[in-house]
């Protein structure tokens, strides 16, 4: 008797810990989903063209799905316009909720999803195998060394200890000299992130 009461006990505790488990996974499985679709960049900024929705949670009139104008502005119910281009998204929600919360609303739950980037370019040209305007990837930042590469990398000529970045900043095009040789031998230094627009020059080697 001891022993079928000892062995039902056990199938018991196995059908318990199969349920379990099951239970585990279904859990997990539906966490990566929901994970997946909002997978962007966090250092990626918002700018002209970028098709965004906005929510408020429990203040369905204020929803509004709109796209950054030329000028990095957004029109938004009661708000009006608000300068959110150069912003990340983390970045963004925080402003709009900063300026609900000011005259409007008490402590208002703000939610902005990018529903699609506008097509973004950078341009690597001189002594690179493949030179010329690149798009970037949908939701993902590129470092100089990655945009060399998706130039097809150095040519025999290409120094990759003169490349210049040219980067509009503030209205002027600026020169940036960056030496991309140290940067590929030292892992640990903080990669130098590819903008729009920048224009990317390698240099040729002195014999």
């Amino acid at each position: 008797m001891q022993v079928c009461g000892l062995l039902l006990f056990m199938i018991r505790r196995i059908r318990f810990l199969a349920v379990l488990f099951s239970i585990c996974c279904a859990a997990g499985l539906y966490a990566d989903d929901t994970g997946s679709n909002q997978v962007v960049s966090s250092s990626r900024v918002l700018s002209a063209n970028d098709v965004i929705a906005v929510t408020v949670y429990q203040e369905e009139d204020l929803a509004t799905k709109t796209i950054i104008d030329k000028n990095g502005m957004v029109m938004l119910p009661l708000l009006g316009q608000v300068k959110i281009s150069g912003m990340t998204v983390a970045d963004a929600t925080s402003r709009i909720q900063e300026l609900y919360n000011k005259d409007y609303l008490v402590n208002p739950q703000v939610n902005l999803i990018v529903e699609h980037f506008a097509e973004r370019h950078f341009a690597v040209l001189g002594q690179v195998q493949k030179p010329g305007n690149i798009e970037f990837p949908q939701n993902e930042s590129v470092s100089l060394l990655e945009a060399i590469a998706m130039a097809g990398g150095y040519t025999r000529l290409g120094s990759a200890s003169k490349v210049d970045v040219s980067r509009n900043e503030n209205g002027k095009r600026n020169i940036i000299h960056v030496d991309a040789e140290k940067m590929a031998k030292d892992p640990s230094r903080k990669p130098f992130e590819v903008l729009p627009d920048d224009v990317i020059t390698v240099g040729e080697r002195t014999f």
